[in-house]
C-alpha cells in the first residue's frame, strides 16, 4: 500500500512539472508578428510566472473594435496568456491553489472588466467557460500609450503585488497575493 501512494505521488508531481514546463513553453517554430514574451515575479516567496503574445496596436482600433467589448479576450496573441503559480495565491481577494492556468479577460466600455482564470491550456481563440476557474472584477485605467501589449507588475511588496495587463491606451490591475506566510525574523 505504501508503494502504490508514494508511486501515485510521484505520478501527480511528474504531471505538474510537466505541465508546468508545458505552459512555460511557447512555439517557437517560426516567426510571430506578435511575439512571445515572460515576465517572472516574485512576491514574498511565492514567483509567478506569466508567458503571453505581445500583439501590436498598427494604428488600429483596439478595445471596441479588434478586441469586442463584452465578450471574452484571449488576452494576448496567439497561445493563451499562461500564469503559473507554484503556490496557492489570493486573485483580487479571492484564493487560486496553485497550478497552471490560462487567461482570459473581458472589456467592457464602461465600468469594471472580467478576468477569469481557465483551467485549459490551449490555443488562445479556443476558450472554454465551463473550464473557468475564477471570475473576479477589476477596474480598468487610462494611461500611457502601449504600441505592443504588455503584462507586467507593479506595487509589489513582500505581501502582494498588482499584474498589470496594458495595452493602447488602458492598463488593468489585478492584485496577486501569496498565502504562504513568510518567515518572521527574530
Amino acid at each position: 500500500m505504501k508503494t502504490i501512494t508514494i508511486s501515485i505521488l510521484v505520478g501527480i508531481a511528474g504531471l505538474i512539472i510537466s505541465q508546468t514546463a508545458l505552459a512555460q513553453e511557447r512555439t517557437t517554430d517560426r516567426l510571430w508578428v506578435s511575439p512571445n514574451a515572460e515576465v517572472i515575479q516574485t512576491i514574498g516567496l511565492t514567483e509567478i510566472r506569466v508567458t503571453y503574445g505581445r500583439p501590436s496596436v498598427n494604428e488600429r482600433e483596439i478595445f471596441g473594435g479588434l478586441v469586442p467589448y463584452d465578450r471574452w479576450w484571449r488576452t494576448g496573441a496567439n497561445e493563451s496568456t499562461v500564469i503559473v503559480f507554484p503556490e496557492d495565491v489570493y486573485v483580487e481577494g479571492e484564493l487560486v491553489p496553485e497550478g497552471v492556468y490560462s487567461l482570459y479577460t473581458i472589456p467592457r466600455a464602461s465600468g469594471d472588466w472580467t478576468v477569469i482564470i481557465n483551467n485549459k491550456l490551449s490555443w488562445g481563440t479556443q476558450y472554454d467557460e465551463a473550464e473557468d476557474f475564477l471570475r473576479v472584477e477589476v477596474t480598468p485605467q487610462e494611461a500611457h500609450h502601449m504600441e505592443q501589449m504588455m503584462i507586467y507588475f507593479e506595487n509589489v511588496s513582500l505581501e502582494q503585488g498588482d499584474l498589470v495587463i496594458h495595452w493602447d491606451t488602458v492598463k488593468v490591475p489585478v492584485t496577486i497575493a501569496p498565502v504562504a506566510e513568510l518567515p518572521v525574523e527574530e
